[in-house]
């Protein structure tokens, strides 16, 4: 349970509790019982197997896989996985793959609905930029949707995250996209239903496959 859900939920039966002392009934108590169970359910962390292996990257967030792209960005191109939360998703969000977080980015914007494709550049939004242990950068952007009014991302730049860890949240309908290489083998299509720090994405080839294909190559010649 993420520690938001028993603030939410306390607070709420306490104001049941109130209510049921003022009126003597509990009619009237019932809608902030209700509100509680809600948020007490919503704010819920379940526990994930998290895969071991060389080169995997893991979903971030729990929800929908909505788009596979192939973007350019300032690294070069770059395959782009969209992940849309719904108001019924776990909400907790985990790294990708261990490595140390390099670079850190929020930015301000608007609350359109996280199925709109202007989302991803628009709305309200934060970028974390991975440097993995095997030599790959993974990034992965945490984007407010159209209920989501704070996202909350605890790392700092230079700390070392481990893959599937607990990083943060962003609270109610959202969208998570997630930027890897444009060479990464793809575990997932569209349509597929993916579970935070446990559903693998994709899987990273080891950097040093083609150099030593290529020196077997030289050898034979």
């Amino acid at each position: 349970m993420v520690r938001d859900g028993y603030l939410y939920g306390l607070t709420l039966l306490a104001v049941a509790a109130v209510v049921y002392f003022l009126t003597g009934g509990w009619i009237w108590t019932l809608i902030p019982i209700l509100l509680a169970a809600f948020f007490l359910w919503f704010f819920r962390d379940p526990p994930r197997s998290i895969p071991q292996g060389e080169g995997l990257i893991v979903s971030p967030a729990d929800g929908k896989l909505t788009a596979i792209e192939r973007v350019m960005t300032p690294t070069g191109e770059s395959l782009r996985l969209s992940i849309f939360l719904s108001v019924f998703n776990v909400h907790v969000n985990r790294s990708p793959i261990t490595g140390t977080l390099r670079d850190v980015r929020y930015q301000k914007g608007q609350f359109l609905n996280a199925l709109n494709p202007d989302s991803a550049e628009k709305n309200e939004q934060n970028l974390a930029i991975v440097d993995g242990d095997d030599g790959h950068e993974v990034a992965f952007k945490q984007i407010a949707g159209l209920l989501a009014r704070r996202i909350v991302f605890r790392p700092k730049a230079g700390d070392r995250m481990e893959r599937g860890e607990r990083i943060g949240m962003i609270k109610f309908g959202s969208r998570v996209d997630v930027l890897m290489p444009a060479y990464a083998e793809l575990r997932v299509k569209v349509g597929d239903v993916v579970k935070g720090g446990s559903t693998v994405l994709a899987h990273i080839p080891h950097l040093l496959e083609e150099p030593m294909l290529a020196l077997e190559v030289e050898s034979l010649v």
